[in-house]
């Protein structure tokens, strides 16, 4: 072999170290000029030793392992369980937190329940003794409901005539004095203080067991007045705006008169109006006969009452024309 031979493994070898030393050199560049960022998305893979190869690089095995990435903990459950929105609306309203405001309304609410609930029943029972009654009472009690708006008509058209007269009369205060003389006149028949006649009805109640009081009469008064009586007398005593009765013993006392039974009403008025009235069902009638005590009505076209009351002179009041 030559010496030229000889020379080319050497030059060969170094040539190969040249290229190793080379290719390690720029291998060192590339790493050092590469992100570090490179290292953490090397796949995890790497960091698991493969046990299957035992022959591994020298750089590889001295080369320290990638760490392990942290193990994220996982959300813990809730504590509490999900409610429904009924269970928060019970929730929110319960315990109650109350105001003072809040509770001053809620007891002006209750009372203006509580007074509705009453007028409701007691219309109720109203209504049902109404439901109950026969047809002819039925048509008798809107009869003298239709009565009493002729009556309220009538005292209208009374009063705008009266108006009229005033105003047209060419002696404005003659027609003044007649129309002052005959209210003085009706006047004292209302206040008790002159006699009057007129038609009417009579009423007796016999009340043998001593079973009517004094409210039931005060009833059968009011109930009168409502129908258009214009004078009533009670056994001699004469009613007024201002009468009170009042129970006494086994009888009745009237203004501090006493009175025993029979009780005798004496009643002037529209006969078609004042007895109808007392015999509504329901009425002042049916009431004294459930106390068994005995009603009779009479119609009449002249009852007279004269029965006076002594005029009472007013303490303090005086006419507003002195």
């Amino acid at each position: 072999m030559s010496e030229q031979d000889d020379k080319r493994p050497e030059e060969n070898g170094d040539t190969r170290a040249d290229q190793r030393g080379g290719s390690g050199e720029s291998g060192n560049r590339l790493r050092k000029e590469l992100p570090q960022e490179v290292s953490a998305s090397v796949p995890a893979a790497r960091d698991i030793p493969d046990h299957d190869t035992p022959d591994q690089d020298s750089s590889e095995a001295g080369a320290e392992p990638a760490p392990e990435p942290e193990a994220v903990p996982a959300p813990e459950p809730d504590s509490e369980p999900q409610l429904t929105g009924r269970q928060r609306l019970v929730k929110g309203l319960w315990p109650p937190r109350v105001s003072r405001a809040q509770f001053i309304v809620a007891v002006l609410l209750f009372g203006l329940g509580f007074g509705l609930a009453v007028q409701v029943a007691s219309n109720s029972d109203s209504d049902s003794a109404l439901r109950g009654a026969r047809q002819e009472d039925l048509v008798r009690i809107l009869d003298e409901l239709d009565d009493r708006t002729q009556r309220l008509e009538d005292e209208k058209q009374g009063l705008e005539k009266q108006r009229d007269e005033l105003e047209n009369s060419s002696d404005q205060a003659e027609e003044a004095r007649k129309q002052t003389i005959e209210k003085e006149r009706q006047l004292g028949i209302l206040a008790g203080t002159v006699a009057a006649q007129g038609p009417g009805i009579t009423m007796t109640i016999e009340d043998t067991k001593g079973t009517v009081e004094a409210d039931m009469l005060l009833d059968a008064i009011q109930e009168l007045r409502a129908a258009g009586a214009e004078a009533i007398q009670v056994n001699g005593v004469r009613v007024v705006a201002g009468t009170y009765l009042t129970d006494s013993g086994k009888g009745v006392s009237v203004d501090g008169n006493k009175i025993n039974a029979p009780y005798r009403f004496k009643v002037i008025g529209k006969p078609q109006d004042l007895e109808p009235a007392l015999n509504i069902p329901g009425g002042v009638v049916q009431t004294l006969e459930k106390e068994q005590a005995t009603v009779t009505i009479g119609r009449s076209t002249k009852i007279v009452v004269d029965a006076l009351r002594a005029v009472k002179r007013p303490d303090y009041a005086r006419s507003s024309s002195q």
